[in-house]
C-alpha cells in the first residue's frame, strides 16, 4: 500500500523542479542577443551639370514647295519627266504647242517694222516743214500735225515693241523647265489636255535636301523654361545655337544633326504651343514629307541637378519616395518630386539634398525609424539578388 505521504513529497519535488526549468529557460532566453542589423546598400547624393535636352513630337516638311502652273493656256504637247523622281533645276518638264505662239512672234515683229518705217516718215516729214515755216510756206498748224505726227510714231513703236516682248515671253514659257531641285509629284494633265495659264496646277515639286523639321512646344513647358533659366537652374547659349537631334519610330536616330532655322513669334491659337523649326541635311533622301519623328533640343545645361537610380524610386500613396539613411543610421521615408528619366536615372527636382544618403538596395529588408548598416551600393539590380517591390505599403 502507497505511502500517502510520500507520494505527496515526490509531486512537490517534481512540480519544484519544473518551476526551476521554467525559470532557467526565460533567463535564457532573456540574455540572448539581438539580431544583427539589416544592410542595406546606399548611395551619396551629388549635386552634378548635366545636359537638359527636353524632346517633342516633330514633322518633317519639304524646305521648299514650287507649284508648276503654266504662264500661257495652250495645248499639253509633251511631258519630259519621271513622276515621283528627282528633277534637277533647270530640267524640261513641259512642252505647250508652241506653233499659235510663233506666229504671235513673227506677228509682233512686223507691227514693230511697221512703227519704225511709221517713225522714220514722221521726222522726215518734221524735217521738210520746219524751215518752210520761217519762209512762211506753210502754217504752225502744218508744223505742229508734223511734230505730233512724230510722236505719235514714236508712241506706237514702243507698243508695238511692248507686244513683242509678250509674245516672245508667250513662246518662252511654253517651255516649262523646273525652277528648282527636288522630288516631283505626279502629273496632274497628259498630252492634248488645253491647260488654262495660271490657273490649273499641273504638278508640284518638293525640296527635301534640306529639309524641316517642325516641333511644337506647349505652354506649360515654356513657363516652365523661362522660370528655371530666370532662377539660373538652366543655361543656354543664343536661341538660334540651338541643335537638333531625331529618333523614328522604330527607335533608331538620324545621323545628322539639325540646327533651329526659325521660332514662330508667339503662340498658336489653336494649340497654345510655340513653333519651333530645325533644318537638317537629307542628302540620302531619308527623311520624308509628312513624316512623323521625335526631336529632342540639344544646347540646354541643368545646373545642381540630382540624379538618383530608378530602383531607389518607389511609389507612395501621395508620389514618389526614397528611403534616406539619416542620423543614427536610421532609414526614414522622403517625399521627392522625380521628374524625367534619364538613362536608369530619375532626375529629382525636389526633396534631396546633395551629400544625403539614400537606399539603393534592401529596402525589403527595412522599415521607417529603424536602425541599418549601411554600406556602399552595389552596380546593377539589388545587391541580394532578389528584386526590389518598388511598390511601399499603404500603411507608410
Amino acid at each position: 500500500m502507497t505511502n500517502p505521504a510520500r507520494t505527496l513529497r515526490l509531486a512537490a519535488g517534481f512540480f519544484a523542479w519544473i518551476g526551476l526549468a521554467g525559470l532557467w529557460g526565460c533567463q535564457k532566453e532573456a540574455a540572448a542577443p539581438a539580431g544583427p542589423l539589416p544592410e542595406v546598400g546606399v548611395l551619396t547624393v551629388v549635386a552634378q551639370t548635366i545636359p537638359d535636352d527636353p524632346e517633342f513630337i516633330g514633322q518633317a516638311e519639304a524646305s521648299r514647295i514650287v507649284e508648276i502652273r503654266s504662264q500661257v493656256t495652250g495645248i499639253i504637247k509633251s511631258f519630259s519627266f519621271r513622276e515621283g523622281r528627282d528633277v534637277k533645276k533647270g530640267q524640261r518638264l513641259y512642252q505647250i504647242d508652241p506653233v499659235p505662239f510663233q506666229a504671235a512672234v513673227s506677228s509682233a515683229r512686223a507691227m514693230v517694222a511697221q512703227a519704225e518705217a511709221r517713225v522714220v516718215q514722221a521726222k522726215q516729214n518734221l524735217a521738210r516743214v520746219k524751215p518752210l515755216l520761217a519762209e512762211q510756206a506753210v502754217s504752225q498748224k502744218d508744223v505742229d500735225d508734223a511734230v505730233a505726227e512724230d510722236l505719235a510714231a514714236q508712241a506706237a513703236l514702243e507698243s508695238a515693241k511692248g507686244q513683242l516682248v509678250k509674245a516672245q515671253f508667250d513662246l518662252d514659257n511654253t517651255l516649262i523647265i523646273a525652277p528648282i531641285s527636288g522630288l516631283i509629284e505626279r502629273t496632274k494633265f497628259y498630252e492634248g489636255r488645253l491647260i488654262s495659264a495660271q490657273t490649273d496646277l499641273l504638278t508640284v515639286i518638293h525640296q527635301v535636301d534640306p529639309m524641316y523639321v517642325v516641333g511644337s512646344a506647349p505652354e506649360s513647358y515654356l513657363l516652365q523654361r523661362r522660370r528655371e533659366l530666370a532662377t539660373k537652374k538652366v543655361q543656354r547659349p543664343d536661341l538660334y545655337q540651338l541643335k537638333g537631334r531625331l529618333t523614328f519610330v522604330d527607335g533608331t536616330t538620324y545621323p545628322h544633326e539639325g540646327s533651329l532655322d526659325f521660332a514662330s513669334v508667339g503662340l498658336s491659337t489653336e494649340t497654345g504651343a510655340r513653333q519651333g523649326r530645325f533644318v537638317f541635311p537629307n542628302h540620302d533622301r531619308v527623311l520624308l514629307p509628312g513624316q512623323f519623328v521625335k526631336i529632342r533640343v540639344t544646347g540646354y545645361t541643368r545646373t545642381g541637378a540630382i540624379l538618383v537610380p530608378q530602383r531607389a524610386v518607389q511609389q507612395g500613396p501621395k508620389g514618389s519616395v526614397v528611403y534616406v539613411v539619416g542620423a543614427g543610421d536610421k532609414a526614414e521615408i522622403r517625399n521627392v518630386q522625380a521628374t524625367n528619366w534619364r538613362g536608369n536615372q530619375w532626375l529629382i527636382e525636389e526633396g534631396l539634398r546633395a551629400g544625403e544618403r539614400i537606399v539603393v538596395d534592401g529596402m525589403h529588408r527595412i522599415s521607417p525609424g529603424a536602425p541599418v548598416k549601411p554600406v556602399p551600393a552595389a552596380d546593377g539590380a539589388a545587391s541580394d539578388g532578389k528584386p526590389i517591390d518598388t511598390k511601399v505599403k499603404e500603411d507608410l
